[in-house]
């Protein structure tokens, strides 16, 4: 016996089971409009793969949106315009699939670093990880004082587990959250770092968050304590006790006005009022930037030297007097560059290189008055 018919008014017919469908939904019919019956169809019609133009001519067929359509069947997209009708059919079987590396055999703890000094705001950031408590904490500050590395070393001397991720404009869910990856032919689901962290109790670090487009929200139920639901597989991941979200920012989440930040963005005030505390990082004392240089370097003059330096060019930037700045990160590269070079002037030179001719001179001169053993570097360029 034929399968019947069903006339629409604008001309074709409609496909049995979608008859069945708009019947059902008009009826209060359980089988509704659902995703599976959608595949099923689709599936009789074209077979296991569907292109756009496909889904397009079925839903001419069949009376019925597009746009709808193609959302109900999202999680079988497999590339632009493709659809594979099974992804779903094999979606437990590849959740089961081992990842690359089991995250047991990872070692997340930070390596101690000797060098490191601790300054600023490192004690409280510290009782807060120690603390083991759920308190998601914001630390802003100019680039090169400390801030990363202050975490870091916080977690290394606590034993605690540290997650970090570098944040850009181009971060999404699916980099944070996790996605399906493709493992010796087989589809497999991979946690990412946030899931990664919430199940390991881990401290997660959201570095430069402030590169970060509105795709960060996604994180906005994990930052509220409650975990996060895993709609691609149906499950739902609680954190783990110890679990806490630490983000670094040269700005507060406001854009750099000066410009001098480029790239950062203006961050949703729901998602920034979801950190309890906010630290603003400064650059260490004289004294302490000398104490880390000497951890670094035998000469302690030279060392003193730089510190000084540095200081004054700093007030002179919060003055308004230049726009650059000397940061503690900028010392190190110099002391390590003297190391290699065994040249003061040498290594001050090519770490001051990166500013533009008119800042790298007064640089250059400033230093010259702070040390009175220091030799200008010639510019041979200038010399017949």
């Amino acid at each position: 016996m034929s399968e019947p018919v069903y006339k629409l008014a604008h001309g074709g017919s409609l496909d049995p089971l979608f008859y069945c469908i708009i019947t059902s939904v008009k009826t209060n019919n359980p089988m509704g409009l659902s995703k599976q019956n959608i595949i099923t169809s689709l599936q009789e019609t074209y077979g296991e793969s569907v292109t756009s133009a496909d889904i397009r001519a079925w839903c001419a067929m069949n009376d019925c949106n597009y746009q709808t359509i193609s959302n109900k069947i999202a999680d079988c997209k497999v590339g632009r315009g493709k659809w594979n009708l099974t992804v779903q059919e094999k979606l437990e079987q590849t959740y089961q699939a081992p990842p690359a590396l089991p995250a047991t055999e990872q070692n997340l703890i930070p390596t101690k670093d000797d060098s490191f000094v601790k300054f600023g705001n490192f004690g409280d950031i510290k009782k807060i990880i120690e603390s083991r408590v759920f308190y998601p904490t914001f630390i802003t500050g100019l680039s090169g004082n400390g801030k990363t590395f202050s975490i870091e070393q916080a977690c290394a001397q606590l034993g605690r587990e540290l997650i970090r991720v570098n944040i850009t404009i181009e971060t999404d869910e699916d980099d944070l959250i996790g996605g399906f990856r493709l493992v010796d032919g087989a589809t497999v689901w991979h946690n990412g770092p946030v899931i990664e962290a919430l199940e390991r109790g881990a401290v997660l670090l959201l570095d430069e968050v402030d590169l970060a487009s509105n795709k960060i929200l996604c994180l906005q139920s994990i930052l509220e304590g409650n975990g996060v639901f895993l709609k691609k597989i149906g499950k739902f991941v609680r954190p783990s006790a110890g679990f806490n979200v630490i983000a670094t920012a040269n700005t507060k989440g406001k854009g750099s006005d000066d410009g001098r930040f480029i790239g950062t963005n203006v961050l949703n005030e729901a998602f920034l009022e979801r950190f309890p505390v906010t630290f603003e990082q400064e650059y260490p004392t004289t004294a302490t930037e000398t104490k880390i240089l000497n951890k670094l370097c035998d000469d302690e003059n030279f060392c003193k030297r730089l510190a000084d330096w540095a200081d004054i060019i700093r007030k002179t930037f919060y003055d308004g007097g230049i726009e650059e700045i000397i940061s503690t990160r900028r010392l190190v590269h110099i002391v390590k560059a003297y190391s290699i070079f065994k040249d003061k002037a040498k290594a001050i030179q090519v770490c001051v290189n990166r500013f533009d001719d008119e800042t790298k001179q007064a640089f250059l001169e400033l230093y010259d008055k702070v040390d009175a053993d220091f030799q200008m570097p010639v510019d041979e360029t200038t010399v017949s």
